[in-house]
């Protein structure tokens, strides 16, 4: 049999922001509804036979199943941190083709800054003191220490600059801006990044990504199945997943991310180059994710990403619109993005992003390729997927 076509039929949030009176289970259903709705009703919740989920309860996709009401015959937990959406969609998209499956949802919801102001959880200030983390942690290593020193890394290589960097939060702002969902909406210029309080140097606090409430929701389907879907398909068209380290002395270059394996490969597969996309989705918890990955993913050669990301080019009327919705750090970040990252991918190949912020080619049509690229960890596995439209 040959591989069957795979394409997202569906895709939502739920609330997103401040949502204090909501469980984290409570926005996975909402986010699963909404994507069903997307759909346009023509695929019931019993033609789902595969849920992905991760990052909730304790037998994560058997207790979100459950409370969705799913019997699935095909499932996922993968849990690599913020890549984890593109590395399901990319397994989805391979159970599907080869008729494992045929209808899967990704779904993903969680609550972290509401628990965090109901004081129901704590920061912490390491993912773990185990294995080989334990030779970091006594250090005081933090998550976003971690990607200050990639940052002044890069910044000693190639001579980035702090305005370089700051103009990647500035763009995503602007984007934001006409974005109605977008929790961060007011503009905000270089010299505001540059003057805000440290974080971990060199990050300031708009540097670093918000943190929100939120889920969403993105049904894959078989071709076939697409017949039943009002909606244009938005096709899978590759994948590739990556993982590099965990400990920074077993990270061989601070300046290169799994990006560049695993964008290598959905490019090759989708049978595409990078010149050939219209938008481009990427992971930015901060502002250094967004500039390296640009490079990895071959937009930019390796050490040019700062001069890349200046004169507007990530704007939604640039040259390369990036995270057209504000991405993580202006619009939403509830902890494992890379779900919203396909979600805001997809309503802008369909044209539905909205009058003030929707992509346009010079042709005046949507875009036709995007690429939409998550990293986990400290650029610790990467999953990036090529989608596009007919």
């Amino acid at each position: 049999m040959s591989p069957r076509r795979v394409a997202i039929a569906g895709a939502a949030l739920s609330d997103t922001g401040r949502v204090d009176h909501a469980t984290a289970y409570a926005l996975h259903a909402q986010a699963a509804r909404r994507a069903l709705a997307d759909a346009g009703g023509g695929i019931t919740p019993d033609r789902i036979d595969g849920l992905a989920s991760a990052g909730l309860g304790t037998l994560a996709p058997a207790e979100v199943a459950e409370y969705l009401g799913l019997r699935p015959t095909w499932t996922d937990s993968t849990s690599v941190g913020g890549a984890t959406w593109e590395v399901m969609a990319a397994h989805a998209a391979d159970a599907i083709a080869q008729g494992h499956a045929n209808a899967v949802l990704l779904v993903y919801g969680s609550t972290a800054r509401a628990d965090l102001k109901a004081g129901r959880r704590t920061a912490n200030l390491s993912f773990g003191s185990g294995g080989p983390l334990q030779f970091e942690v006594p250090y005081g290593h933090t998550l976003v220490a971690k990607y200050a020193m990639a940052a002044r890394r890069h910044m000693h290589e190639y001579g980035t600059t702090l305005e370089q960097l700051a103009e990647v939060a500035v763009q995503a702002r602007a984007n934001a801006a006409a974005n109605p969902d977008a929790m961060y909406r007011d503009p905000i210029t270089v010299d505001d990044v540059l003057a805000g309080p440290v974080i971990a140097d060199p990050f300031t606090k708009l540097h670093c990504c918000i943190r929100s409430d939120g889920g969403c929701a993105v049904l894959l389907v078989a071709e076939e199945m697409m017949a039943d879907v009002p909606k244009r398909p938005v096709w899978v068209l590759g994948s590739g997943t990556s993982l590099s380290h965990t400990t920074m002395s077993e990270w061989d270059d601070f300046t290169v991310s799994p990006a560049a394996a695993s964008g290598r490969d959905a490019f090759a597969r989708a049978g595409v180059a990078p010149a050939d996309i219209d938008l481009a989705e990427i992971y930015d918890a901060f502002t250094y994710m967004t500039l390296v990955t640009l490079e990895d993913l071959g937009f930019c050669a390796k050490g040019e990403g700062g001069a890349f990301v200046e004169k507007g080019r990530l704007l939604r009327d640039g040259e390369l619109p990036v995270n057209t919705d504000g991405g993580g750090l202006s619009a939403c970040h509830p902890g494992m993005r890379g779900l919203f990252l396909l979600v805001e991918a997809v309503r802008q190949l369909r044209g539905e992003a909205g009058e003030d912020r929707q992509v346009v080619r010079r042709d005046g049509t949507p875009p036709a390729l995007a690429v939409a690229s998550g990293t986990g960890g400290w650029f610790c596995s990467s999953g990036t997927v090529v989608l596009g439209r007919d």
